[in-house]
């Protein structure tokens, strides 16, 4: 079965970077699309940047110019570089796919990773 397992996260000053990473297992075919969206507990799920099949990329207007997505040349790992971070991307960020790169919204994901800046 497909797994995902996030890492990279952790603690950073604001203005400063972190790197999430997502490597991915068990698919029998090409994925489509493959995301990250973030959770606050309590608060509505929200879509931060996606990439479809092709390398083409979609991005929540609150992290654009600051984050970038990408995959290996293999397709199996995904990444979140994460720049200019503020004390709102404080918060639980998890990979995702099956889902719609262009809505930014996907419906299996992995166990996340807690990213916090202060």
């Amino acid at each position: 079965h497909v797994q995902l397992v996030e890492s990279g996260g952790g603690s950073v000053d604001a203005g400063g970077s972190l790197r999430l990473s997502c490597a991915a297992s068990g698919y029998s075919s090409i994925v489509n699309c493959m995301g990250w969206f973030r959770e606050v507990p309590g608060k509505e799920r929200e879509g931060v940047a996606a990439i479809d099949s092709d390398g083409e990329t979609n991005y929540a207007d609150s992290v654009k110019g600051r984050f970038t997505i990408s995959q290996d040349n293999a397709k199996t790992t995904l990444y979140l570089q994460m720049n200019s971070l503020k004390s709102d991307d404080t918060v639980m960020y998890y990979c995702a796919t099956d889902g719609s790169c262009h809505d930014l919204r996907f419906g299996y994901w992995g166990q996340g990773t807690q990213v916090t800046v202060s």
